[in-house]
């Protein structure tokens, strides 16, 4: 008797119990996908530029933020500002995530084979065929004119042109110094060369270059080849340069994230690409562009179709 009316009991709660240990057990997490980790471990490894105004530039003695999910060796979301650290901040709140930053050099960002030190880049990298045979690129979340300074007293030279065969400055490994190498290439971008056969003076970045322009007499160089947003914000600083003609080339900037990751990273790419379009849609990244720039950079890079790159499904 007392058989006969516990196994049906038992039997029930064996159910329940089981039911209850399937609805507890967690999701296991995709051990080879980088979305996934991210989205588990709750932060977003950015690589960005320190001494890059307006887009990115290190807060001096802003503080670590207090519960941070961030590393030691990465810097907290207060510790940086700009155009793009704004634009990576949304970029992670949109995710579901904290954006941490790190700041590796330039030339280690365009090869590749990042050893998974940072998931992702938002810095204003152009998009260009040579760099999409190491990397994955977004939806772009803005464009900028790349354009010639000179020294503000400079009566020489009138138009870009002006400047072929002469010193020009640009960045090491910048798209800007393949410009004027006469061998950028930009997918769904044709370029026409108008500064033909300059010398080539090559810094690590835009800045030291904008400096030495503004010695003046042509002594280290006689123009800088840089993005306009960032020539019109060292004059803002005080520097005497001016904008020389037209912009020599436009050059679409987004995203970018390791073809090599030893996880897999286009999950990632896909998504960013989903955020940053939600971005264009509601208007934050015009309004992130506004805020730094007093110019929409960012409605034309909304219609840069990225199907034909061929990286993205």
């Amino acid at each position: 008797m007392f058989k006969r009316i516990c196994l049906p009991v038992l039997i029930v709660l064996s159910v329940i119990i089981t039911a209850c240990a399937e609805k507890s057990t967690p999701t296991p997490v995709p051990v080879n996908d980088l979305l996934a980790k991210i989205l588990a471990r709750g932060t977003i490894v950015i690589a960005t530029d320190s001494e890059y105004p307006p887009q990115s530039v290190s807060v001096p003695g802003a503080k670590r933020l207090e519960n941070t999910k961030c590393s030691q060796n990465e810097s907290t979301a207060n510790q940086f500002t700009g155009f793009d650290v704004d634009s990576a901040i949304e970029i992670a709140t949109r995710l579901g995530v904290e954006a941490c930053f790190v700041t590796p050099q330039w030339s280690q960002l365009i090869s590749g084979n990042w050893d998974d030190r940072w998931d992702i880049s938002i810095g204003s990298m152009a998009i260009t065929e040579e760099r999409m045979k190491a990397l994955y690129f977004t939806q772009p979340y803005y464009s900028t004119p790349a354009s010639i300074f000179v020294h503000k007293d400079n009566t020489t030279f009138s138009t870009p042109a002006d400047l072929s065969g002469k010193r020009v400055g640009a960045c090491t490994g910048c798209g800007y110094e393949d410009y004027l190498r006469g061998k950028l290439v930009m997918p769904n971008n044709p370029i026409e060369y108008v500064v033909i056969d300059a010398e080539i003076v090559g810094y690590q970045i835009d800045l030291p270059a904008l400096e030495d322009l503004a010695i003046g007499d042509g002594v280290n160089v006689d123009g800088v080849l840089t993005g306009q947003p960032t020539g019109l914000e060292a004059i803002k600083n005080g520097l005497p340069i001016k904008l020389l003609g037209d912009p020599v080339y436009f050059e679409y900037l987004a995203a970018a994230v390791d073809k090599k990751s030893g996880l897999d990273s286009l999950g990632l790419a896909v998504r960013i690409t989903e955020i940053i379009r939600e971005m264009h849609t509601d208007g934050a990244l015009v309004e992130i562009s506004m805020k730094y720039y007093d110019v929409d950079y960012a409605t034309i890079a909304s219609q840069f179709d990225v199907k034909p790159l061929g990286q993205l499904p």
